[in-house]
């Protein structure tokens, strides 16, 4: 399996398609891929979910292509796929508007546009069906092409991957923290929620960062963390461990010894983890009948001693003393109306983009909800925040 192929989604950049049903989205995509990725009709609304392929676009690189349902879909299911197509606003790098070339530009169009120079969204106008004009106007920036010739595909491709993205730097993982030669030990329970055959992709990608450094990382159970402990000859740089096993990881690593989650990792690489840390103080303050928001960036299937659904409200109600009401959400649905929910606790986004994690921060900010992350959530209740957080200069 090629390098590109293992890029994680939430690391690749994002290319969605919009426009009005009919525009020949779909079509277009499929010649941009050089694949059959989505189905082509002549009939309004033939997508109607979010399609996702990832490819290479050289020189960009590792690429995720998102075709969307039309715009200007009507109706009660119509709305719905609207909304969807929305939400792809939120986690898309570069934009292509799709028109039809043989028609006028529509408020449609217009109020895409404008929503995404609002955002600051880069993005192409392309009019697709060019091969149906009698002459190809001159000047007026977009891109004409014809997914049924292969007209203006090239030209297109080329303007994309050439194209500057807004950058959002984000921060690394741990690599700024450490030195050549550190020795980093990562703790990683092995129990009935653990992948079979596997690391989980925060662990996968914390290791990466760690060699990229010029460090060693050294990986244990929880079970075996003493024993590994003792066997150094000296003090590793830093211990990063599980969430599920602060407290007992804890109790183990010298205070000496700095001490963090991969959650909080994740949460400083992908989102802002200073909001994340004051968020915390919110349990504080909850009261019972109060919503708190539970919120995943991937779906997976529901275990006995799940995390998110059945560990975190035990901890928390143990903690608070009160009984919230506890409501969740996973992969990409993300409320942007958050009337009522008194806190927002968000898992480290491994599965997002780092546009995503910053959109849904700011719907937070926009309506005055503290959010929050699993693994300061976690460390705030044991009693350790202060020390899981002190790795980072920046707090």
């Amino acid at each position: 399996m090629s390098k590109m192929d293992q890029t994680p989604s939430g690391e690749r950049v994002h290319i969605a398609f919009f426009g009005r049903r009919n525009a020949g989205k779909s079509s277009l995509v499929n010649a941009f891929t050089g694949q059959e990725l989505a189905v082509v009709s002549d009939v309004k609304g033939t997508t109607t979910d979010p399609v996702y392929k990832a490819m290479e676009l050289l020189p960009m690189g590792p690429v995720m292509i998102v075709d969307t349902p039309g715009i200007d879909d009507e109706g009660a299911l119509g709305e719905k796929r609207v909304r969807r197509t929305r939400q792809v606003l939120n986690m898309a790098d570069l934009a292509i508007v799709v028109c039809d070339a043989t028609l006028p530009m529509g408020r449609a169009e217009e109020e895409l546009l404008e929503l995404l120079r609002q955002r600051q969204i880069p993005h192409l106008l392309v009019r697709n069906k060019a091969d149906l004009l009698l002459r190809i106007p001159d000047g007026d920036g977009a891109v004409y092409t014809s997914a049924s010739t292969g007209l203006g595909i090239q030209e297109l491709k080329d303007k994309v991957a050439s194209m500057t993205l807004v950058e959002d730097p984000q921060r690394p993982l741990v690599s700024d923290l450490l030195s050549p030669g550190d020795v980093v030990v990562l703790v990683v329970p092995i129990d009935k929620a653990a992948p079979k055959g596997r690391l989980i992709l925060p662990q996968q990608q914390t290791i990466r960062d760690i060699l990229d450094a010029g460090a060693s990382a050294l990986v244990c159970r929880d079970s075996e963390l003493t024993e590994t402990l003792e066997k150094l000859v000296e003090p590793p740089r830093l211990v990063i461990t599980d969430s599920q096993v602060f407290d007992k990881v804890s109790a183990v690593v010298p205070e000496t010894v700095p001490l963090t989650s991969f959650s909080i990792l994740m949460a400083r690489h992908k989102g802002d983890l200073e909001v994340t840390v004051e968020g915390a103080r919110a349990l504080a303050k909850l009261r019972s009948g109060d919503k708190v928001l539970i919120s995943e960036g991937c779906t997976h299937h529901r275990q006995c001693g799940d995390i998110g659904t059945q560990k975190l409200p035990q901890w928390i109600r143990r903690y608070t003393g009160v009984e919230p009401e506890f409501c969740f959400t996973s992969g990409r649905d993300f409320p942007e109306d958050l009337s009522g929910i008194s806190l927002v606790i968000h898992c480290g986004g491994c599965m997002l983009t780092r546009r995503q994690m910053r959109y849904r921060h700011r719907i937070c900010a926009d309506q005055g909800v503290p959010i929050t992350n699993y693994g300061i959530v976690i460390s705030h209740i044991h009693g350790i925040l202060e020390r899981a957080v002190r790795p980072f200069p920046e707090i």
